[in-house]
Order: C-alpha cells, then sequence, then structure tokens
C-alpha cells in the first residue's frame, strides 16, 4: 500500500497540482492585499467614501452606534455582515479572471509549442520542371 501510494504520489499530476495549490495560496495573498489597498479605495471614491467590509445590519442583539465589524462581532450580536460578503465576491471575481488569463496564456504557449513541433507540410507533389519540358517536347514533335 505505500509502494501505491509513493507511486501515486510521484505521478506528474499530484505534483502539478500541489505545486497549483501552494501557488494559489500565495496568489489569494497577493489578490486580497490588492483589492484591500488599491481597489476598496478606488470603489470608495465612487460611493463617497463608504468600504465595504465594515458595512453590516444588526439583526439581533445591541451594538454601539458606529462599532466596526469587528467590534460588532465581539459584542455578541447577530451581524448581517453584507460588505464582507460584497468585497468576498470581488475577491472571487479578481481571481477568476486573473487565472482565466493565466490560463489563456499557457494555452496560447502550448498551441505555439505544438505548432514549432509539427512538421511543415510539404508542398503537392506535381510534375518536376524537367517533366513539363520533357511534355512540351513531346508534344512539339507531334505536330
Amino acid at each position: 500500500m505505500i509502494k501505491e501510494f509513493r507511486d501515486f504520489i510521484a505521478k506528474g499530476n499530484v505534483m502539478d497540482m500541489a505545486v497549483g495549490i501552494i501557488v494559489g495560496a500565495a496568489f489569494t495573498a497577493i489578490v486580497g492585499s490588492m483589492v484591500k489597498d488599491l481597489i476598496n479605495p478606488i470603489i470608495g471614491l465612487f460611493t463617497g467614501g463608504i468600504d465595504f467590509t465594515n458595512n453590516y445590519v444588526v439583526l439581533a442583539g445591541k451594538v454601539p452606534a458606529g462599532a466596526s465589524l469587528d467590534e460588532a462581532r465581539k459584542a455578541g450580536a447577530s451581524i448581517f455582515a453584507y460588505g464582507s460578503f460584497i468585497m468576498a465576491v470581488i475577491n472571487f471575481l479578481i481571481i477568476a479572471f486573473v487565472v482565466f488569463l493565466l490560463v489563456k496564456m499557457v494555452n496560447r504557449v502550448k498551441d505555439m509549442a505544438a505548432k514549432k513541433e509539427a512538421p511543415a507540410p510539404e508542398a503537392p507533389k506535381g510534375p518536376s520542371e524537367l517533366d513539363v519540358l520533357m511534355e512540351i517536347r513531346d508534344s512539339l514533335k507531334a505536330r
């Protein structure tokens, strides 16, 4: 059973998947920072300075006025944190778009590599120059 597991782990697909997960986790941190530090302020410009991450509605319990999302959670109130959800959706859309671009680029590189490996199509076989000249000679002789 250990040998089968070792063979399974050694397969290229499993190793590729492991590398993808590790790179994806690091990439998620980068995208999270991009959304938090770059995109949120831009969205805030268009929405009058509103930061979505702290937007919530208190469903039950008491929360001091103007409390942040973390403070509301610490107060033990039941909250509907729609701002966090909006930011999660934005994060997902950005990550999905970047992954789409990466896959598109990788497919383009694979296609270019396949074109380089494929042999060039040969010119269609036809009569050689000598064959044409001999045919002309024979038709002149026949006249």
